[in-house]
């Protein structure tokens, strides 16, 4: 590549990182026109570590048979055979030595000493360069502490020094743009992790000025665990945290995959809206969610007897009705939530379902907004903090296998 052609490619990896584009695109961006400008590429990796609560990173590949580059996540590399690859592959040597390049000849040797390489001798790869960008204490992330890449070619004779020197002019420029990128889905990542779905892309939209908040119709999902506090009392301290782990994710992974949204894990409860665009759509959501969570309850109690593991069930509170959604707190902690009356009123009625012995109990509002079902009554009800006795409902004994 001449100067020309670097300065170009440069000026191209600085405007679409400032566009935004995604990692994925970037790569295969960079790939595609470095190929054109006569950089003799076959492959080429770029590898950046995340802030997520599964995934230890982001790994990007391109190849020069393929029109798009793809990506992959990797788990933790810390332990078991991930962390065998990771400690027997080039970029841990590199990353180790504290050296920003290595070059690698693709031979049995090279093969001996980094079983990686048996791959690239099948492809008749035959140089290798790896490459760390590193970021400064101060722009580090978590793990995210630089950004690695390699670059293979299939040339006889391998990448030439001036071709390496561009590829180590270049890749600061590439290392930029995905960093840029990765902190912005880092940034999603955690908004939605900690607030919620739909509250970290309000948050992310700019939602985030003390007091401002929306009136809308919900329905609002109140659940928490039955004998939890016996539970945790008579239960070793270390059996605590796996067991909230578990009945979350089989009571949000439900919620989620009925359009609900989880915005607070309160210990060992459960607040969640059901937005009403749909009244009628949105109750009988929840319903289907409350079904799935029931069911994933059923298995998760079933998997924890073999182990000898401790086990409980689900109390559930539905209501609808009308809340404030937003930002409330100080200037220092907001949290984006719901309040209004309908919230006190959920709790409570999750609260009555020990006392009437039923698994599921749902408001006269919820019940109202759901012809298609038959719901049983089960009387009326002083709510603490409650103005007015509330008749509550549960799920027709015959026509539901929720109320089981």
């Amino acid at each position: 590549m001449n100067e020309a052609e670097i300065a170009k490619l440069a000026t191209w990896l600085a405007k679409a990182g400032l566009e935004g584009r995604s990692e994925t695109a970037l790569v295969e961006g960079f790939c595609s026109r470095a190929a054109a400008g006569g950089l003799p590429l076959a492959r080429a990796m770029v590898l950046v570590d995340t802030l997520h609560p599964i995934h230890e990173g982001r790994a990007f590949r391109w190849e020069r048979e393929k029109p798009e580059a793809t990506l992959t996540e990797y788990g933790r590399t810390t332990e078991g055979e991930a962390a065998e690859r990771w400690q027997t592959s080039p970029l841990y040597r590199l990353s180790a030595s504290g050296e920003s390049l290595l070059r690698l000849r693709v031979t049995a040797e090279a093969e001996a000493e980094f079983p990686s390489f048996a791959e690239f001798r099948e492809a008749k790869f035959t140089d290798y360069v790896a490459i760390i960008n590193r970021f400064a204490e101060d722009g580090m992330i978590g793990e995210m502490d630089c950004v690695y890449s390699y670059w293979t070619t299939d040339r006889v004779e391998g990448f030439t020094d001036d071709e390496i020197l561009a590829l180590k002019r270049l890749t600061p420029f590439l290392g930029l743009a995905i960093k840029a990128a990765s902190l912005a889905r880092i940034a999603e990542t955690l908004v939605e992790t900690y607030l919620g779905r739909d509250a970290g892309r309000r948050v992310l939209r700019g939602r985030i000025e003390r007091g401002v908040a929306d009136r809308i119709n919900t329905v609002l999902w109140f659940s928490d665990l039955r004998n939890y506090t016996r539970i945790s009392d008579t239960s070793p301290p270390e059996e605590i945290i796996p067991l909230l782990n578990d009945y979350a994710e089989a009571i949000v992974s439900s919620i989620h995959l009925h359009s609900g949204d989880v915005l607070k894990l309160i210990g060992d409860g459960v607040l969640a809206i059901f937005p009403a665009e749909e009244r009628s759509r949105a109750c009988a959501a929840a319903l289907d969610a409350a079904g799935a969570a029931r069911q994933a309850v059923a298995a998760l109690n079933a998997r924890r007897f073999e182990k000898g593991l401790p086990s409980t069930e689900m109390y559930l509170g539905l209501h609808f009705g009308e809340v404030f959604y937003g930002n409330i707190g100080s200037k220092e902690r907001l949290d984006f939530t719901v309040v209004g009356p309908a919230v006190n009123e959920v709790s409570r009625i999750a609260a009555m379902c020990r006392s009437v012995d039923q698994p599921i109990l749902l408001s006269a509002a919820f019940a109202q907004s759901c012809a298609e079902h038959t719901f049983a009554s089960v009387g009326r009800f002083a709510l603490r903090g409650v103005g007015k006795p509330q008749e509550l409902f549960t799920l027709d004994l015959l026509e539901s296998p929720l109320a089981g």
